[in-house]
């Protein structure tokens, strides 16, 4: 096996994917192992990996596969700058563009969602404290109620 190519345990580790995570991405297309071993394990180049973690990304700005299958088949044509003329990059990239502006607006609404996520943690906090501050105070007035009956 070359120094290159990595089984899919390693790919999980480097990704931070779920192993049948990516047996599922690879079922629908998303990404091709780019070798197979002689026993017939899956190998993954370093590209791979990069398209694994791009996919990976995609997921909490919820892309669907159809979207995540359409960007990544959009910026391969880009690398792949085979025979493009000017009219289809520019094509190319106002789509990417519209992903862009999709994954921003995404970003904006689980900024928003993360606020109000750390304004109930936050609610939580406050209740507890308050809690264990009257906890506080009971003691105190049972140690200045036994201190009086001594």
């Amino acid at each position: 096996m070359s120094s290159e190519h990595m089984q899919i345990g390693e790919v999980g580790a480097r990704t931070e994917l779920p192993l049948r995570m990516i047996r599922y991405y690879e079922a629908t297309g998303l990404v091709t192992p780019s070798a197979c071993s002689a026993g017939g394990f899956r190998l993954y180049t370093r590209e791979d990996v990069a398209r694994l973690k791009a996919i990976r990304r995609m997921q909490p700005l919820d892309f669907t596969l159809d979207q995540m299958r359409e960007l990544l088949a959009l910026t391969d044509r880009l690398d792949s700058d085979d025979g493009l003329t000017a009219y289809e990059r520019q094509s190319l990239l106002l789509r990417v563009r519209e992903y862009e502006q999709h994954a921003l607006w995404q970003v904006e609404r689980l900024r928003g969602q993360l606020t109000e996520a750390e304004e109930f943690a936050q609610t939580l906090r406050k209740r507890l404290n308050r809690d264990r501050d009257k906890g506080k105070e009971k003691g105190r007035d049972r140690e200045r109620a036994g201190a009086g009956t001594a």
